[in-house]
């Protein structure tokens, strides 16, 4: 979000805009100049960063210059210009910042601007009082400079001009300017009901687009909103946006330090270099730009003219926007999983089953999820990367509470024909390796782990013969991250960009330091991508996951790798991470060597005894005693794991926690336990990462607070308000510092990408 210093400057002859005898405002004729036409009030972003002219050439709309840059209808300049630098340090008011959107012509919605940070409602509604100013709705909280007041009249407003435009209070001159409403309140529009459809369109149930109250936008607009800019001004925008966060989470770690405890070095140093946290090493570029998920979740629904389709919402379903737009103008989506959307698209028109409606959570078909494998060895060009497809898994998720099973059945069978039929009438045909069924009664189409899951035949039909039927026992295709083959559940997490994902893990893998005597600690691994690609470089990994399928693909990886050093538990990291840091990182400082060695062939007997409890195990046909004699197994090793631990004297933890980032239990435990000096943290999202690092980098103090759990305003903080409060009550611990970041773009075309960031104690 961009901001903008307000600054009411003095009477201009060069002004835009003039006010009529009812203080309307009202814009003047626009100049015959076509050089400074009017809407070029704020200066290009490629010129700001570059000196240079955009790609755009004349027809930019921002300004390339100070001599093109015009002032603003609301009597502001550009705050990048040097007309708002100058301004600003003349008025000498330049902390007061409020968003671009907020501060405009409306009528009778004013913002008060220079209000004191302690000042809450009821003193703000009494100081309006005091002056003698009559209103309908005044607000602010503490914090903010600025209070919103709503007049009812005209003439309420003039009077509110005349007496707290310009007055001096506390030391500053308060302003009194326009307000914009939210931008919920701009999309509101008195509308007929969301899911109505237009005139003459016919729909299954009912139940169409429901875009009416949303400006309408493509697909393209809506999942790659990056797409428009070259892809250097992509990684450029990335760039300054991971900077700001990096200058957020020194600001929010200098305030959530203790009164009685010295700021630490790292955060006195931000000065040193711009305000970051730690020093950004700059962004690694993706191998390939366009065509680059290997995983594509495609929703089911009608579009605009209430047609069956297969693509990608056009906007949020919270803002109620239910329209389906087809992915064909989607720069990330490869052209394999165009086509299968397609195929589906095509099924759905005949199908006599309805589509899911997310107003009345009613219907049958609902999500198809597209998965692609690459062929070993290959390195897709940019031109033919679906030449490198070896591998394909169809998952289509469906709801069948209230459908009889006979009919579903049937239904099935017909998607399955049409799925083939439809990739090998392809030229040249498309990889099928698997076709899945979903079956979720939920509200949201994120089903649970444990949502039915069954595999369908694909039967090859030619001529109304049956030629082939080809069944697969286990739903899974394979792909390759750095010559390593990854069986893939529909389910489980593995990176959407693989080639990327290979810079990042050995980005990840270099920065923590490992070597031979590493024990790497792998929270949150999924499918055990990071851990098993990392294990050939230290002596042991422990990777955490809950998800069962993906723990179940990470051991199935370890073994069809030949890796033997490695170990998954499933559980949630926050249950297990305080008991696994115990077991490995607890060390025996007054052994001897000659212990040491004793322990270390007790703990490579264990190892052998295991082994010979795996081959053995292999032999037994019935599972239940297969995995009760494996876990009797691996729990004796477990017992005398300890005395192999001697040798790990480097113990490393690598996170790649989900969007909403680490459990406090989790950041508690890595905190806590002294053993662990190097953390390397992966996150697809800065803002968790921002308020993690917080936690794990403030320092703590033996006064402990427990924060204010009587604030029951704890759902409307932020990332770095909850940060904050947690950091409180964090026990005494050393901190970590953060030491340097790096940015990886797992997601062109899109404001995401991937953040590295080592930290150290």
């Amino acid at each position: 979000m961009t901001t903008e210093t307000l600054n009411t400057p003095t009477t201009d002859s060069t002004s835009p805009v003039t006010t009529d005898e009812q203080g309307e405002k009202r814009k003047q004729p626009e100049p015959d100049s076509q050089t400074n036409p009017l809407h070029k009030t704020s200066l290009c972003s490629y010129f700001r960063s570059t000196g240079r002219a955009c790609s755009h050439g004349d027809t930019c709309r921002y300004a390339h210059g100070e001599e093109e840059l015009r002032m603003r209808p609301d009597n502001t300049w550009d705050p990048t210009s040097e007309r708002a630098k100058k301004m600003k340090m003349e008025n000498g008011d330049g902390e007061v910042e409020v968003r671009e959107e907020e501060c405009d012509e409306n009528g009778l919605e004013k913002c008060l601007l220079n209000l004191p940070l302690k000042w809450g409602a009821d003193q703000f509604k009494g100081f309006l009082n005091d002056e003698g100013i009559q209103y309908k709705s005044a607000k602010t909280r503490k914090g903010m400079v600025v209070g919103f007041v709503t007049f009812e009249t005209v003439e309420q407003v003039k009077i509110a001009i005349e007496k707290l435009q310009g007055k001096p209070f506390r030391n500053k001159n308060l302003k009194l300017v326009d307000a914009n409403p939210r931008s919920y309140d701009r999309n509101k529009k008195p509308t007929e009901s969301a899911n109505k459809a237009e005139e003459g369109d016919a729909v299954n149930d009912g139940s169409t687009p429901g875009s009416a109250d949303v400006k309408v936008r493509s697909a393209r607009d809506a999942v790659t909103p990056l797409a428009h800019l070259s892809y250097p001004e992509q990684l450029e925008q990335k760039t300054k946006s991971i900077s700001q966060i990096l200058k957020k989470l020194a600001r929010n770690a200098r305030k959530a330090c203790p009164d009685d405890v010295p700021l630490p070095d790292w955060i006195n140093n931000s000065r040193d270099i711009a305000g970051l946290a730690c020093k950004l090493e700059g962004i690694i570029e993706s191998p390939l730009v366009n065509g680059y998920r290997n995983k594509c979740e495609f929703s089911i629904g009608y579009s605009l003219q209430g047609k069956p389709t297969v693509g990608f919402l056009l906007g949020n379903f919270r803002e109620g926007v239910t329209a389906v737009e087809e992915p064909s103008d989607c720069p990330n989506v490869s052209k394999i999983s165009v086509k299968y959307a397609e195929i589906f698209q095509n099924f759905l028109q005949s199908s006599t089953f309805p589509i899911w409606n997310r107003m009345s959570n009613t219907g049958f078909w609902r999500q198809l999820t597209v998965r692609e494998g690459r062929a070993q060895g290959k390195i897709p060009e940019a031109e033919s990367s679906e030449a490198n497809i070896a591998e394909v898994l169809l998952m289509v998720q469906i709801s069948s509470a209230g459908f009889d099973s006979e009919a579903v059945n049937l239904e099935l069978e017909k998607m399955a024909e049409a799925f083939v039929v439809g990739a090998s009438a392809n030229s040249p045909s498309l990889p099928l390796t698997v076709l899945a069924v979903q079956d979720h009664q939920g509200v949201s189409n994120v089903a649970p782990a444990d949502a039915p899951l069954r595999t369908l035949p694909l039967v090859k039909s030619e001529n109304n013969s049956v030629e082939d039927s080809k069944v697969v026992a286990e739903a899974r295709i394979q792909d390759y991250i750095n010559n390593l083959r990854f069986c893939l559940s529909p389910t489980a997490f593995f990176q959407v960009n693989t080639l990327a994902a290979e810079k990042l893990y050995s980005l990840a893998g270099d920065w923590a330091g490992l070597g031979p005597n590493t024990l790497l600690f792998d929270v949150c691994c999924g499918t055990g991508t990071i851990g098993l690609t990392l294990a050939h470089r230290v002596g042991m990994v422990v990777g955490i996951e809950m998800n069962a399928s993906a723990v179940a693909d990470a051991n199935s990886n370890a073994e069809i790798n030949g890796i033997t050093n490695c170990r998954f538990v499933c559980s949630k990291a926050e249950d297990v991470m305080g008991s696994l840091l115990k077991e490995y990182v607890t060390k025996k400082q007054d052994e001897s060597n000659d212990a040491d060695s004793g322990n270390k062939e007790d703990a490579s007997a264990s190892e052998d005894k295991l082994s010979e409890a795996k081959d053995d195990a292999e032999g037994i046909k019935d599972e239940e005693v297969k995995e009760e004699k494996m876990q009797d197994e691996s729990n004796c090793v477990t017992e005398n794991i300890s005395s192999k631990l001697h040798q790990f004297d480097n113990v490393v933890a690598i996170v790649d926690p989900p969007r909403v980032g680490l459990h406090p239990t989790v950041i508690k435990a890595l905190r806590t336990h002294e053993g662990l000096k190097r953390l390397v943290y992966i996150s697809c999202n800065p803002e968790s990462l921002m308020a993690n690092a917080i936690e794990l980098c403030t320092p703590s103090t033996d006064k402990n607070e427990k924060g204010n759990n009587k604030n029951r305003g704890w759902r409307n903080m932020s990332n770095a308000s909850l940060a904050r409060q947690r950091a409180k009550s964090m026990p005494n611990s050393e901190p970590f510092q953060p030491i340097k970041a790096m940015a990886v773009d797992l997601f062109p075309h899109t404001p995401h990408c991937e953040v590295v960031m080592l930290l150290e104690r």
